[in-house]
């Protein structure tokens, strides 16, 4: 089979990650495949992903022989606990500001877009990330204008500086889905994004890695809230082009294998809205981009 998705889950209290089959149905355990064809893989996604070449390698010959022998069951998807891909994070994780020129229309409240020159970087704090199905706190005593930012994600699969617009592609190992929560009153007040975005639990990311080579060219993204439609973008209105940000961010300063960059935020976040729609307690935040999936999430 192919290898197009890779998973972190947990199945009867035990962490470890996978392969979906092609069917989207089922997950092939890593662990499971390693024992029964001999074949060493690593204990965590983070360290498979620095394989590289190698690893997807000795996974497909692992997935072949299994195809031929049955030895190793696909488990239903639904039985096991999806968890964040990576989930040993120690990196913040790197983010763009206004890539999309509807949504600086909406967020500096203007009727033409002036597009940045150069791209808006910050990051979230590590400890800001989260699981698919795991609740966002509004954090209530700390602010009361919390937002969704649906976006794609760009996870790197080698560590490198200076890396030039035509290579960049080179360093993308595959793409998720993240929650860029924010909250726009700490925003505003501390006339900067990182507080704002960095509250525990305010980076839902996931539910899998879709490798580079299995995706499209561009991907359509969809946010829903309680079932309405409130984004619908297509990465193909980036401002700047996922080479053209690691172009930039790589510019004197070293990436690593396992960052995980975040594009940027289409048209229809909450504050763009007349009044704005935050979020509140009991809402269900649905962010989809096939063929990713879906990224849902419910605020408390």
């Amino acid at each position: 089979m192919e290898i197009k998705k890779l998973v972190t889950f947990e199945d009867a209290g035990f962490e470890q990650w996978g392969v979906i089959s092609e069917d989207g149905a089922g997950v092939y355990s890593a662990v499971s495949l390693e024992e029964a064809f001999f074949t060493p893989l690593p204990e965590t996604l983070e360290e498979f992903i620095n394989q590289g070449t190698e690893g997807l390698l000795a996974l497909a010959d692992s997935l072949e022989a299994n195809e031929k022998t049955g030895a190793v069951p696909a488990n239903p998807l639904h039985t096991v606990h999806i968890l964040t891909p990576l989930r040993n994070r120690t990196r913040n994780i790197l983010c763009v500001g206004k890539n999309y020129g509807e949504h600086i229309i909406e967020f500096d409240k203007t009727t033409e877009a002036e597009a940045p020159d150069y791209p808006i970087f910050f990051t979230k704090a590590a400890t800001s990330v989260i699981r698919p199905e795991d609740t966002i706190n509004l954090h209530e005593r700390v602010t009361s204008e919390v937002d969704y930012e649906g976006e794609l994600a760009v996870i790197l699969g080698k560590s490198g500086a200076d890396i030039s617009e035509s290579e960049a592609m080179d360093y993308v190992y595959g793409f998720t889905i993240l929650n860029d929560v924010t909250a726009r009153d700490l925003q505003r007040n501390h006339k900067q994004w990182f507080h704002g975005k960095s509250l525990d639990t305010f980076c839902p990311i996931g539910p899998c890695i879709l490798l580079r080579d299995a995706a499209p060219a561009t991907f359509d993204i969809v946010t829903k809230v309680n079932g309405e439609i409130r984004q619908d973008g297509n990465t193909g209105e980036f401002i700047f082009s996922v080479p053209r940000l690691i172009t930039e961010l790589s510019k004197g300063s070293t990436l690593l294998a396992g960052d995980i960059i975040a594009t940027g935020t289409p048209a229809g976040v909450g504050i763009g809205f007349n009044p704005p729609k935050y979020l509140k307690s009991g809402d269900i935040v649905e962010i989809s981009i096939p063929p990713i999936g879906t990224l849902s999430n419910t605020v408390k």
